[in-house]
Parts: structure tokens; C-alpha cells; sequence
């Protein structure tokens, strides 16, 4: 082999292994430090107003679609409330929408958890209005009321709905 050839190989070597190196202390960094959160995802935990399907925010005097219930019974929830973990006092007003939470930037209800999956569990309302709250398949579970969920169950007022050290409650 000619000079140029084992210089140029060698040189190939050490961009990879510079390359390889970099990647590795990203994935360290990411470890360490946890995942970036989405402003635009914390505001809609904290009841900003709702964004249309174009991304835009509807004026407050604008109508806004008719959510799947009509009207919330008397002494339905009204707010879901993060009661522990550092999201704590962090509320949700329930509107018949879907309520999604985990590590995924795009969820209700960003969790910055490490033991909260990216797509952890859902909170929604089902045919009769009643809160329903489902496990969508996490690594270390939810657990409602100290009992890990295996198949979507009703919510209570007030029944602690625990993912990692975030502990959220149906409130009226």
C-alpha cells in the first residue's frame, strides 16, 4: 500500500472514532441531565388557551368546538391536579378531551419523571362521562390507589393516579 492510502485510512479511522466518542458523551450528557422540555407543552399543562388544528391560538371571544359531552354532570371532575413531583400544583382543566402524559413533548401533561415512559398512560371520558384512566403499555407501570392498572379503570375524585414519583387527582 502506498503512503496516501495509509494515511488517508488512518485518518478515516480517527474522524469514526471522534465521531463515536462525541455520540457517546451526548448519550451520558442526555442521562444526566434528563430530556429538554417543550415550553409550548408546559403552557398547555397550565391551561393556555387551546391551539386549533393549524397550530394557532383561537381568540377568547371565538366559539370553540362542541367537546364530545354537551355539558359535565353536577359533581363531575372539573380539573385534573398534579399534587406531587415537580410539576406540583399544576392544573388541567378536563373539557371531554383526552388527557395524555408522559416524557413525549407533545403530551398534556409533560412528564419530567425518569421513571415515566414517553407515552405513559391516557386520562379519558367514556360514553357515560365517567373519567376513565389507562396504561398505554409503560415500562414501570401506573398505578391508581396503590394497585398497578392492567385494564382502563374508572377514576374517582380524588384517587391518587401515580406514574414514577408524579401523583395526579381528579378534582371537582
Amino acid at each position: 500500500m502506498s503512503d496516501l492510502t495509509l494515511t488517508v485510512m488512518r485518518l478515516g479511522f480517527l474522524a469514526v472514532l471522534w465521531l463515536f466518542v462525541i455520540v457517546a458523551v451526548q448519550v451520558i450528557r442526555s442521562d444526566l441531565f434528563g430530556t429538554k422540555v417543550n415550553p409550548r407543552s408546559s403552557r398547555r399543562a397550565t391551561g393556555a388557551p387551546a391551539q386549533s388544528a393549524s397550530g394557532a391560538a383561537r381568540p377568547a371571544g371565538s366559539p370553540q368546538t362542541a367537546p364530545t359531552q354537551s355539558r359535565p354532570r353536577r359533581g363531575a371532575p372539573t380539573q385534573l391536579v398534579v399534587v406531587q413531583g415537580s410539576l406540583a400544583g399544576t392544573t388541567v382543566a378536563l373539557q371531554g378531551q383526552t388527557i395524555t402524559l408522559g416524557r413525549a413533548h407533545d403530551s398534556t401533561i409533560v412528564l419530567d419523571d425518569d421513571y415515566a415512559s414517553s407515552r405513559h398512560a391516557r386520562i379519558y371520558p367514556d360514553q357515560t362521562g365517567q373519567w376513565t384512566v389507562e396504561d398505554l403499555g409503560s415500562t414501570n407501570g401506573t398505578y391508581l390507589d396503590r394497585q398497578r392498572l392492567t385494564t382502563p379503570t374508572p377514576l374517582q375524585p380524588g384517587m391518587p393516579i401515580r406514574i414514577g414519583r408524579t401523583v395526579i387527582e381528579l378534582r371537582k
